[in-house]
């Protein structure tokens, strides 16, 4: 048997944040490796986040917003942070209020899982919304929204069109993988 066959803890010998931006920190860790050698593991901590699928009958809700990290229009999933306090499904509830301005009269957990797990400290909940009944939306300040809805048999191909996110992609897969689109 060698080390890597071996469970190995990985212990933590330092942990240092960084920086501290308002919207994540980022730090590194450095930990013992399996072999007894120590590397800095960098990583940045972000809150949780909700992806919201929903539909009104045959038609997935999303939004068209810009994004400046890749400076491209996307057609998105309604998505937000999870606040303090709030479950994935009230958070889900609560965004889709805000951000396309329908109130859902049911939301269910599809999935909670970290994302990228090479860098980042971040997990992110799927939430499928229905039985939606339109309210007046209340964007943040730094939301630019349109919303738009596209055919639910159609969402997958609209979800992996140029510029694809992460995101989309995985709330229509999983709703399809369940049988909720």
């Amino acid at each position: 048997m060698t080390p890597h066959d071996i469970r190995h803890d990985w212990p933590v010998l330092e942990s240092n944040a960084e920086y501290e931006t308002g919207w994540y920190t980022g730090g590194y860790d450095r930990v013992e490796q399996p072999d007894g050698s120590e590397k800095n593991y960098y990583w940045a901590e972000l809150p949780p986040a909700v992806v919201v699928v929903a539909t009104t009958g045959d038609e997935l809700v999303m939004v068209e917003q810009y994004r400046p990290a890749i400076r491209e229009h996307c057609l998105e999933l309604v998505a937000g942070i999870v606040e303090d306090g709030e479950s994935f499904t009230e958070a889900g509830a609560r965004e889709l209020r805000e951000e396309a301005g329908f109130d859902p009269a049911g939301t269910s957990l599809v999935e909670e899982f970290w994302c990228s797990t090479g860098v980042l400290r971040h997990r992110r909940g799927i939430v499928f919304a229905e039985g939606l009944e339109p309210v007046e939306r209340k964007l943040d300040g730094n939301e630019f929204l349109t919303v738009t809805s596209v055919p639910v048999d159609e969402a997958l191909a609209r979800a992996r069109e140029a510029p694809a996110n992460d995101a989309t992609i995985e709330g229509v897969l999983l709703a399809k993988a369940d049988g909720l689109i």
